[in-house]
This record gives structure tokens, C-alpha cells and sequence, in this order.
């Protein structure tokens, strides 16, 4: 964990986290994840929680009270901290899992009241029984004693010649004075002590009768101490199970307050890791960097390749994928767009950054780096980073080598993050589906890097630039250029030009998305318009409902009172508010529609010929339809013209029906006409219309009304057994 820590520079960011801890405990925490966030989540909306206080490890402590020993005073007090802390937890007020978790640590009585035996400095109080307390009272007396005679030593003309200072020093609990040498002339005391300026340190002789009455006291006192801690720790060892709990329950809850605490602290946001293995990350900032330029990238392969120029970036990238991966292993906070982030779950994270070579161990550079790719092999669900991967032999022969190795490591599911230079190494892997390629960008006209990346795409080294920039003479460059060749020149001419082609691409992106944004902006504008509009349009209709309701009661009352005028007044006004609440409510349920208006029906378009009460026929492709007037939109583009409609049948000896028995002739042949519409959008192209014998007049209208019917092939009387004379069988 250390050596991972520092090849990713998280060694600083992690030792302050650290410092948030009451105690010290492994960054990683046993459990699902998934609820220690939410209990993270609860904490960071949590507020003025106090901070638990440091506490010991208490492990062995508890080892032995599981065998009935006895536990010295301060370790008690370990655990009183501990377990008043929960009592504190529980008294707050607290929501969500975070009150749950309180209520279900049942802290014993027993347990309270030894918590009650303490001070805040840890001490027994006095007041725990008489003995004590007299015994404590007697100690502060023969302090105060000995505090008043050493002043009065201090104050003597005789000794002040060889005081160094006027200060009461502690040498081996022993209360002393600095004194300059021949003190013994005018003082008796014994030396317990020198100074690094070569002064005395004197026990006075006669403060030694008031040392000796306080030896004898403290020695009752510890006498009492360790009867109670004998007492405590025989009531500890029969709650020694909850006292185990309570333990890992303050560690747990340490680590979520730690976390919170360091996040509040330094701006840091949250990310828990998913269940897969892609990583998405937005605006990261390594901690380690001082003004990071923030990086994002969407790394949803098995292999992301990242090259390009020297000194641009790329291991710093490279380091930065992998450190955002472990604090979200380890659900420690980070600089990032944590709401545009996800990033997989990983069982290990391997970073080979360094170069291995050890003469100690007889090892050389490559062979360090296939030492380490060796054991990639035995793993499973690992993010591997790789830094300058053919560090340490021939190019050709390691450009081959690492495409086979790579491509068989992610056949395991391995993700790995590669930095190069070698641009055969990249060609290789670059027709590889799983390979995802990232350029660090140069800035030309600056002559310098950016820090930025482009996806998708081979960078440049630009070493001559990096040596030319670093104060290499520029006659060495010219003709280090000659002996690199024209056509390798020319390779990284064209590599060039596809950046730059990328880079613009991306900018027309960029000003496409931002007007596809302004769009986006206008439709809510006008959607919003709309709705105010239509509450507008309601409020009216109450108001005008309101009025006319009033009106008619001022007409009964009128009438009731036999003023025939004032009713038919009262009458009057009336109508003209439900006029023009009718008015009204027409403009709203026609909106902009009228005759001639080209709208869309479905998928289909079409003219709008006529417009009868909220029923519109509209001719769509040749075709005429009787359809209700709301589930029309208006469309600004002219149906095409009449083409032929290829309809699949829904099958053959598919019917439907329509019955028109006890229908007027009118009601009837709209009703038909729109049930005609209906068969023809559906690919029906038989169906049967029931419509009686009876008198006769409605199955005359039902033909007359089919003989003009554009869409016609043929109609009949039906079969006996499907109606006979009383149905009439259309074929469209």
C-alpha cells in the first residue's frame, strides 16, 4: 500500500487524511460499500457534530478482559470515551440509517454509571467515596504547601544571587530550581540534575518532609485506583461482548467522520465505485499538483494508450487515472465533477512507473519490467498503469513483444493505461478494438505543450521542439533532423495535420453543441410561455363561470320578486359572460388550427379541409380522414404528393366490424366515414358494416354515402351467415 501510495504522489494527500482519525486504522473498510456511502452521503448533510476524541487501540485491552485480568485506569478511561461518545450520538438529533444505527447501540446501565466515576481528564472523581476524596483534598493541601515554601526560597536576597530564573522545575517529578554553582552557602538541597549550561537543578531540603507526606498518599491513592480499575474491570468482563461491539462501531463510525470532516475541509467531493469497469472521470485535479489543469476522459475500453509530446503530460495523466480509481476503491475524497463521474471497482491497482534496475539484485531495466509483467498474469480484475512501456530495449523487437503481451492480458480483464513514444507500438495496437488512443497536444505557434489530450487519435513526441526549447543548440537539432530522415519527418507531418483536423472537428462540435443548447434554452422558454398561457386561459374561465353563476342568481332573485325587467337584465348579462367564456374556449380548443392548414396526424401529414365542432377532415396522401381536432399538430411542411402506399395485411381473412343499429342517418355516415379512415391507417382492407334492414333508410344512406367514397373497390350485401341483406360487406 505504501509503494503504491507514493508512485501515485498520494502519500502527502493520504497522511493528512490521517491526521482526521482518533485512531489509527487501514484506509480500507470491511463491508458493502455501497452502505458506507450512503452513511457518508447522511454525514456530509449532517451539522456541529462534535469530532470523537483520540482514542487508543484497544485490542489487547479487551483480549484481557475475555480472560478476567485487570485493566489499568487509562485503559477504562479508553473505553468510557469511547462509550460516552455513543451517548452523546444518541442525544442528537439525528435522520435517515444515521438515527437507525443510534438506536440499535443499547448502551447497559452498568456501563453509564462507572462513566459517571470519571472526569473530563480522566481521572476517578473525588466525590466516588469519602476515602478518596479526603485522600485527593490532603494531596492538593501538601501541593499548595510546598508551591508557597519554594516562593518563599525563591524570595530569600540570599539565594536570588544564584537563581537563574524564578521558575519551578520538574526534574523526575521532583520539584526543583536552577541554581548557579556555590548555592551551598546559603541553601541545602540535593542536586537532581544539570542544565545544558552547566547550572544545577536542587531539590530543596526542606520542602522533603511535605515530598515524603505526599509519597505516602499518593501510594494510598494508587492503592484506591487500582481497587476500582480491579472493581470496573470485573463489571467490564461481563459486558466484555458489548464492549467489542462498541469498539468496532467507534472505528466504523471514525472512518465515516474522518472522511466527512477532511472532505468539508478541503472542498472535496465523493465517488463511489460502480460495478463495472468503465471509467468515466470529469474535472479530476491530482492533490498532489499544485494548479493542476483538471483532466476528463471517457476510458470505456480495455486498453487507453496515451502519447505524444515529452514533457506534456502523460504520466501525471496516467497517474491521475489510477489515483481516482484507488480513492474511490477506498471512498476517500477527491478534487472532481463527481455528479459526470463513474469509475469501475477494481480488486488490485498495479502502477509499473519506475524504472527496476537494481544492482544489488543483479536485475536490469527490462528485465525489472518483464519481472513485473509476469505477474499481471495470475491476476484478475486489476487497472494496471504502465509508464514509457518499452523503457529498456530495442523498439522493433518490444513494439512486437507488448502487443502480444497486452492483447493476452486483456483477454483476463485487465484494463491498463500505457504511456509511449513508440509509434510502431501504437500502429500495432491502434487496429485493436479494445485500444482507446489519447494524444497529448502541443501548442506550434507557443512551441510548448498544452497539458490537454485529444482522443482518438497518434501523437507526436516533438523531441527535437522539447530539445530545442531545453537549450540544445539549434545547429545539433538541424541536422539531427537530416539524419532522422524526410520520410519519418513526413510521418509526423501527418500526424500533425490529423490532430489538427481533430482539434477542429471538436471546435465545430463544441459551437454545434452550444447552439443545440440555446435551442434546448428557447423550446423551455416557449413551453413555459405556454403553460402561463394556459393558466391564464383557466383563471379567465373561472372568473367568467363565477360571473355567470352570479348573474343567474341575481335573475331568480329578480324573478322571485316579480321585477320581470331586472330578471331579463340579470338573464341577459349572463348569456353574454357564457358567450364569451364559449369564444374563449373556442380559441383554446382550436388554437392556430384552421382550413387549410397543414398539420401532422401521427406519422402522417396532411391539409385540413374542414373544421365541424372539434372534428377536422384533413386529406392525407389522397386519402380523406375524419379525425378529432386535438390530435392534430400544426406542421409548416406541405404533405408530399399523392404516392402509392404499400400496406401490410394484417392477415388473410382479417375483418373488422362496425354496427350502426338504432343510429340516425347522419350521426351514422360520420361515424362511418371515420371508422373507413381508421381501417385504412390499420392495412384493413375488408370490412363488414352492420346497419339493419328496417325501414331500409339507413342502409340506403350507408351505400349512397359508400358509392362516393374516394377509397372504394367494391361493396355488397353480405353473406347470410355474416348478416345477409342487414350488413353490408366494403372492400377497400
Amino acid at each position: 500500500m505504501k509503494k503504491l501510495l507514493s508512485k501515485l504522489d498520494l502519500a502527502e494527500f493520504t497522511d493528512s487524511f490521517y491526521g482526521y482519525l482518533a485512531r489509527p486504522k487501514p484506509l480500507f473498510m470491511q463491508g458493502d460499500s455501497k452502505i458506507h456511502y450512503r452513511f457518508i452521503k447522511e454525514l456530509m448533510q449532517a451539522t456541529s457534530i462534535k469530532a470523537p476524541l483520540e482514542v487508543e487501540n484497544l485490542d489487547i485491552p479487551l483480549a484481557h478482559l475475555s480472560k478476567k485480568g485487570i485493566l489499568k485506569i487509562y485503559e477504562i478511561y479508553s473505553f468510557i470515551k469511547i462509550v460516552k461518545y455513543f451517548i452523546y450520538l444518541k442525544t442528537i438529533f439525528l435522520e435517515g440509517n444515521l438515527s437507525l444505527w443510534m438506536q440499535k447501540i443499547e448502551i447497559p446501565d452498568e456501563i453509564k454509571e462507572i462513566c459517571k466515576y470519571f472526569d473530563e481528564k480522566g481521572e476517578l472523581k473525588s466525590s466516588i467515596d469519602e476515602q478518596f476524596g479526603a485522600i485527593s483534598y490532603a494531596l492538593g493541601k501538601i501541593k499548595e504547601e510546598t508551591s508557597t515554601a519554594l516562593r518563599r526560597l525563591m524570595s530569600n536576597s540570599k539565594l536570588s544571587n544564584y537563581l537563574v530564573d524564578r521558575q519551578v522545575h520538574y526534574i523526575n517529578n521532583q520539584e526543583a530550581l536552577l541554581l548557579r554553582g556555590g548555592f551551598n552557602h546559603v541553601i541545602k538541597g540535593s542536586v537532581v540534575g544539570r542544565s545544558s549550561g552547566g547550572f544545577f537543578y536542587i531539590f530543596p531540603d526542606s520542602i522533603s518532609s511535605l515530598k515524603s507526606k505526599e509519597s505516602g498518599l499518593v501510594d494510598k491513592k494508587e492503592e484506591l485506583i487500582y481497587k476500582y480499575a480491579k472493581e470496573i474491570s470485573a463489571k467490564f468482563s461481563k459486558f466484555v461482548h458489548f464492549l467489542t461491539f462498541v469498539n468496532r462501531e467507534f472505528d466504523k463510525f471514525d472512518a465515516y467522520f474522518a472522511r466527512v470532516t477532511f472532505a468539508k475541509n478541503t472542498n472535496l467531493e465523493f465517488v463511489l465505485a460502480n460495478s463495472g469497469h468503465d471509467i468515466t472521470i470529469s474535472k479530476f485535479s491530482h492533490p498532489a499538483l499544485g494548479s493542476p489543469k483538471p483532466i476528463s476522459v471517457d476510458f470505456d475500453k480495455h486498453v487507453l494508450m496515451i502519447t505524444g509530446v515529452n514533457a506534456g503530460g502523460k504520466t501525471m495523466f496516467l497517474k491521475s487515472l489510477l489515483s481516482a480509481a484507488f480513492l474511490a476503491k477506498y471512498l476517500l475524497p477527491m478534487s472532481i465533477d463527481s455528479t459526470h463521474t463513474k469509475i469501475g471497482s477494481f480488486k488490485d491497482i498495479v502502477a509499473i512507473l519506475d524504472d527496476p534496475q537494481s544492482v544489488k539484485n543483479d536485475i536490469s531495466t527490462f528485465a525489472g519490467r518483464m519481472h513485473e509483467f509476469s505477474k499481471l498474469f495470475a491476476k484478475k480484475s486489476t487497472l494496471v498503469g504502465i509508464d514509457e512501456i518499452e523503457l529498456g530495449t530495442d523498439a522493433d523487437e518490444a513494439a512486437s513483444l507488448f502487443k502480444v503481451i497486452v492483447e493476452k492480458l486483456i483477454q483476463k480483464d485487465i484494463k491498463i493505461i500505457i504511456t509511449t513514444h513508440h509509434k510502431r507500438l501504437a500502429s500495432l495496437l491502434a487496429t485493436n478494438e479494445q485500444v482507446q488512443l489519447l494524444a497529448a497536444i502541443y501548442d506550434e505557434k507557443n512551441q510548448q505543450p498544452t497539458y490537454e489530450f485529444l482522443n482518438g487519435t497518434i501523437g507526436k513526441s516533438y523531441a527535437f521542439e522539447t530539445a530545442l526549447r531545453y537549450k540544445i543548440p539549434a545547429p545539433i537539432i538541424k541536422e539531427a533532423r537530416i539524419v532522422y530522415g524526410e520520410d519519418k519527418e513526413n510521418l509526423n507531418d501527418l500526424i500533425q495535420k490529423n490532430i489538427d483536423l481533430e482539434l477542429e472537428m471538436k471546435k465545430q462540435s463544441k459551437l454545434l453543441e452550444e447552439k443545440l443548447e440555446e435551442a434546448k434554452k428557447l423550446k423551455i422558454a416557449l413551453k413555459d410561455e405556454q403553460e402561463l398561457s394556459k393558466l391564464e386561459f383557466e383563471r379567465q374561465t373561472v372568473k367568467m363561470q363565477k360571473n355567470f353563476n352570479k348573474a343567474i342568481e341575481e335573475a331568480k332573485v329578480a324573478i322571485k320578486s316579480k321585477d320581470s325587467k331586472e330578471g331579463h337584465r340579470a338573464l341577459n348579462r349572463a348569456n353574454e359572460f357564457k358567450v364569451k367564456a364559449k369564444k374563449i374556449n373556442i380559441v383554446q380548443k382550436s388554437e392556430n388550427l384552421m382550413v387549410g392548414d397543414y398539420v401532422k396526424y401521427g406519422n402522417s401529414k396532411g391539409k385540413i379541409k374542414t373544421i365541424k365542432k372539434d372534428i377536422a377532415s384533413i386529406e392525407c396522401e389522397g386519402i380523406t380522414l375524419r379525425v378529432p381536432l386535438n390530435t392534430l399538430k400544426k406542421s409548416g411542411i406541405p404533405p408530399k404528393k399523392r404516392r402509392k402506399i404499400t400496406i401490410t395485411k394484417p392477415s388473410a381473412t382479417s375483418s373488422v366490424t362496425l354496427d350502426l343499429h338504432g343510429q340516425r342517418a347522419e350521426e351514422a355516415i360520420e361515424n362511418l366515414d371515420k371508422f373507413l379512415s381508421d381501417a385504412l391507417i390499420n392495412g384493413y382492407d375488408e370490412v363488414l358494416v352492420y346497419h339493419g334492414i328496417g325501414t331500409g333508410k339507413l342502409a340506403y344512406a350507408v351505400k349512397t354515402f359508400l358509392s362516393t367514397y374516394p377509397s372504394l373497390v367494391s361493396y355488397s350485401d353480405a353473406p347470410i351467415n355474416m348478416g345477409g341483406y342487414g350488413a353490408t360487406l366494403v372492400k377497400l
